[in-house]
C-alpha cells in the first residue's frame, strides 16, 4: 500500500447536494484533518435544506464534526431531487464558492453516484476546482453503487466512533431511514479498512492526480 500525502492542508471545500451527505461520506476525514490542524479553513456549500429544520441540523453537525476550524457554511434551497433542472443555480453557487477559496483539498460526491442530486454536483466540481485535488466520498444507500475505490484515509478506532455518534446525535431527522444506523457506517469503514490494511477508513474516488513525485 502506497502512502502519498499531501502537504500541509490549510483549506479544503467540502460540498454536498443535502444536508448530511458531507458528514456521512467525509465525516471522518473531516475529524481527522481538524484535530490534527486547529484553525484549518473549511468552506462547505449544501445545496438544499436551506431555512429548514434540516439547515439547523448541518450547522450544528459541521460545527461538530470541524472542531477548532474555521468553518464557513452556506445552505442553499434548491429541492430535493431536482437538481438537474436547477443546472444554473448550482452551477453558480458551486463558481461563487471557487471565487472565495483556492483550497488544497475539495470533498466532493463521487460522479458516478446513483443519485441524480449527488452526480449533478460531482460533475460541476472539476469545472470550477480545475487544478485541485478532488475526492469523490460515497454514500450508502439502496441503490447499491459501491464499488472500487482509489483512495483511502485511514480513521482510528476513536475517530471511526465519534463519526458514528455525532451522526446519531446531530441529524434527527434521518434516525428512521433502515440504513441510517451504526452497523451501516461502521460496517462500511470497516470493509474500506481492510482495504487499506487498517481497521477503519472512509474511501473516495479520484478521477484525476498530478504527481509530484521528483519535487
Amino acid at each position: 500500500m502506497i502512502r502519498l500525502g499531501a502537504g500541509r492542508l490549510d483549506r479544503i471545500v467540502a460540498v454536498g447536494a443535502h444536508c448530511d451527505d458531507i458528514a456521512i461520506g467525509a465525516g471522518g476525514t473531516l475529524l481527522t484533518l481538524c484535530h490534527a490542524r486547529p484553525g484549518l479553513r473549511v468552506d462547505a456549500l449544501v445545496l438544499s435544506g436551506g431555512g429548514t429544520e434540516r439547515e439547523q441540523e448541518e450547522r450544528a453537525a459541521l460545527a461538530a464534526f470541524c472542531p477548532g476550524a474555521d468553518l464557513r457554511l452556506t445552505v442553499l434551497k434548491l429541492p430535493d431531487g431536482r437538481m438537474p433542472v436547477h443546472w444554473d443555480e448550482a452551477k453558480a453557487a458551486v463558481e461563487e464558492l471557487r471565487a472565495q477559496t483556492d483550497p488544497d483539498l475539495v470533498l466532493a460526491p463521487r460522479t458516478d453516484d446513483a443519485h441524480q442530486d449527488h452526480r449533478g454536483l460531482a460533475q460541476l466540481m472539476p469545472t470550477a476546482f480545475r487544478d485541485h485535488l478532488v475526492l469523490g466520498y460515497e454514500i450508502v444507500k439502496w441503490d447499491g453503487d459501491l464499488g472500487r475505490m482509489a483512495a483511502y484515509q485511514p480513521l482510528s478506532m476513536e475517530i471511526a466512533e465519534e463519526k458514528v455518534r455525532l451522526l446519531q446525535e446531530h441529524y434527527a431527522s434521518q434516525r428512521h431511514r433502515p440504513w441510517y444506523d451504526r452497523e451501516a457506517f461502521l460496517g462500511l469503514a470497516r470493509i474500506r479498512g481492510i482495504e487499506c490494511h487498517e481497521r477503519y477508513a472512509e474511501a473516495f474516488a479520484a478521477t484525476k492526480l498530478t504527481l509530484n513525485l521528483g519535487g
